[in-house]
């Protein structure tokens, strides 16, 4: 009868204890919020795996341009959401592995008040510059800039992208004055480099791939250390006389912390599904896009490997924090 008693407690006090265990089984049952920091134009495979995913849940997943602050703003609605999983964020390498050392008063902990999914996919940027700019090569653009310090001009989609970092690491390895333009988004500065207004960008091929092939504006090299499939005759940045320059972008599945591991799980196993598929990598990779996935545990430490990385090019570019 003790022993029987004994069990009686036990079961009692898991029923007690487990409630969140078990109503997580009911996950998602209602519409999931998935926030990107950036502007419409550069959401391609954002919005694809949303409609993907949300077939996938049998519940709606709504994709939220955030833009400002180079996706920070994401970023901190992300971490200050409600931990049950109906909000999510498509956060960048920015946000998570550079902010911290860029940011003087960053709103949000990216470690402590963010837990990763998955990364998502990634890409390296192209250099290129308006039309009317006589460079045909890097090198020329090199011999432009040096002839005129202070007068060319780089956009990028804010402080701290991997559009700003590649401008910024060009104008050390090359030793010139060049001057950052921030805007709201890559789509942004793809207008404004094709109308002249900034002289050069290191663009995402997402917000630029079908006008760098129509001619609108003239690619001289990609940032990763490889060439790459969908421009297989630009030379890249290495190439060109920048040894080891390499700044590939990638961008992650997040959470804010504290959301049930069970939900977390749910999430990794779905969206790793949906961008290994056949289906998705053959719709993303002709726009130039990569598409990866990890273990939250792999994109922790990856977060982890690059923080330091990130703040010594931040350190050798001499940024000034931003505040």
């Amino acid at each position: 009868m003790i022993r029987s008693f004994c069990f009686a407690i036990v079961a009692l006090v898991f029923a007690v204890a487990s409630p969140p265990a078990f109503s997580q089984t009911s996950y998602p049952d209602r519409s999931i919020r998935m926030l990107f920091g950036f502007a419409p134009g550069t959401d391609t495979v954002v919005r694809l795996l949303a409609d993907k995913l949300g077939d996938a849940l049998r519940k709606p997943v709504i994709v939220e341009n955030v833009t400002g602050a180079g996706g920070n703003i994401a970023a901190d609605r992300t971490a200050k959401a409600a931990a049950d999983g109906y909000t999510v964020g498509m956060l960048a390498q920015a946000n998570t592995a550079v902010a911290v050392s860029l940011y003087k008063k960053l709103p949000y902990d990216p470690v402590k008040d963010l837990s990763p999914v998955t990364l998502i996919y990634g890409y390296p940027n192209v250099l290129a510059v308006n039309n009317d700019v006589p460079a045909k090569s890097v090198g020329e653009l090199v011999a432009l800039a040096r002839a005129s310090p202070g007068k060319l001009t780089f956009g990028s989609a804010g402080a701290g992208t991997s559009l700003h970092f590649s401008g910024e690491l060009f104008k050390t390895m090359a030793h010139v004055d060049v001057q950052h333009v921030p805007f709201r988004g890559s789509s942004l500065v793809m207008t404004d480099l094709m109308g002249g207004r900034i002289t050069m960008s290191f663009i995402p091929p997402t917000a630029s791939l079908a006008l760098l092939r129509e001619g609108k504006v003239r690619p001289l090299a990609v940032t990763s250390l490889t060439r790459v499939p969908f421009l297989p005759d630009l030379p890249t940045m290495d190439e060109s006389g920048f040894p080891g320059f390499n700044i590939t972008a990638w961008f992650g599945l997040f959470v804010p912390a504290g959301t049930p591991e069970a939900i977390i799980g749910r999430l990794h196993q779905e969206t790793a599904r949906i961008m290994m598929s056949a289906d998705v990598r053959d719709k993303v990779e002709v726009i130039g896009i990569s598409p990866m996935t990890s273990t939250p545990a792999e994109l922790a430490n990856k977060i982890k490997t690059e923080t330091p990385y990130w703040a010594k090019i931040i350190k050798d570019a001499e940024i000034a924090p931003v505040y």
